[in-house]
């Protein structure tokens, strides 16, 4: 498939330390990455916290979430620069509402309010 973007490394990859990692992309709507965001950084804090408890299934359920989270903004998964514009907002929008739902069960089950 013909790349959708006429991007360069530069705008694909950021480079920290000698790793490179994948950009976010730049093509979201900026509603839509930042909420994408708002829930990986979240799901990075319950990593956390769930580690922190030793509670392996919470852990395993929060790094899921980044997982969800980081697919949406095209950071793993497919290399957005792949596909045409309409598909990677179509997955980020995917994401976003597997994600509210995700949170929605959270509160339904008592849990910590993670849209807060």
């Amino acid at each position: 498939m013909a790349s959708a973007d006429e991007t360069t490394d530069d705008e694909r990859w950021l480079v920290i330390d000698g790793r490179r990692w994948r950009r976010t992309d730049p093509r979201l709507p900026e509603d839509l990455a930042v909420r994408l965001r708002s829930h990986l950084g979240r799901a990075r804090s319950a990593v956390r916290t769930a580690k922190g408890t030793g509670d392996d299934d919470a852990v395993a359920a929060a790094r899921e979430r980044v997982g969800i989270a980081k697919r949406g903004l095209g950071e793993r998964g497919p290399r957005w620069w792949d596909d045409e514009v309409d598909a990677r907002v179509r997955r980020a929008r995917d994401a976003l509402e597997a994600l509210d739902a995700l949170a929605a069960t959270d509160r339904a089950d008592g849990a910590a309010d993670v849209n807060a």
